[in-house]
């Protein structure tokens, strides 16, 4: 950790002004450390941010937050400095717009994960994929149906659905491959006929 030196004469807030040398030294490790992180701190304001218009005022927020801590003492890990800061101011603004009441906010473990829950878009579109992916199970043979959801889904070797279903682990093989090119046709081209299995 680097400690900046306390100086002469005060500041005009009444605290001990940084000598220059420790203020270049700060800059240059904002430079270095902080500015390359820009990218995923905007990514992570857009993300938990509902109001796009304010990211820009948000993150120079952060920047000034980042930088008056530093003239104090450099942190020793920069991204994680960088992210709590972001994570408290976010928490700090959304207190005083009153957007989330006080008691949902003592947990800040359950902010976080509403924070980063998909939107209610999101949520809409996973459940209309689910539908169309449901649907387009329901239209394979049986058998086929059968092998898809247990090698895709509960995840079942070949030899124990071999076991399961008393067929060889070749015709579990052709199952999957042509069921799972029936299911891309139908969910992302055209229909596809699936031939019988025996």
């Amino acid at each position: 950790m680097v400690e900046t030196p306390d100086t002469d004469r005060p500041s005009e807030v009444g605290q001990p002004k940084p000598r220059v040398a420790a203020l270049e030294e700060v800059r240059a490790w904002f430079i270095r450390e902080v500015l390359p992180l820009e990218p995923s701190l905007m990514l992570y304001l857009h993300r938990n941010w509902r109001r796009k218009d304010d990211i820009p005022d948000l993150r120079n927020d952060i920047y000034v937050q980042v930088y008056e801590a530093a003239l104090r003492k450099i942190p020793d890990k920069p991204q994680q400095f960088v992210v709590t800061t972001a994570r408290n101011l976010l928490i700090h603004r959304l207190r005083h717009e009153r957007i989330v009441p006080m008691e949902a906010v003592a947990d800040l473990d359950a902010l976080q994960a509403a924070l980063d829950a998909p939107g209610p878009e999101r949520t809409v579109v996973a459940r209309d994929e689910l539908r169309l992916l449901q649907t387009a199970l329901e239209r394979l043979p049986r058998r086929t149906r059968e092998v898809i959801m247990m090698r895709r889904v509960e995840g079942l070797s070949r030899a124990e659905i071999s076991v399961r279903l008393g067929i060889g682990e070749e015709t579990i093989s052709a199952h999957v491959t042509d069921g799972m090119r029936a299911l891309t046709d139908m969910l992302f081209g055209e229909t596809a006929e699936l031939r019988r299995k025996p």
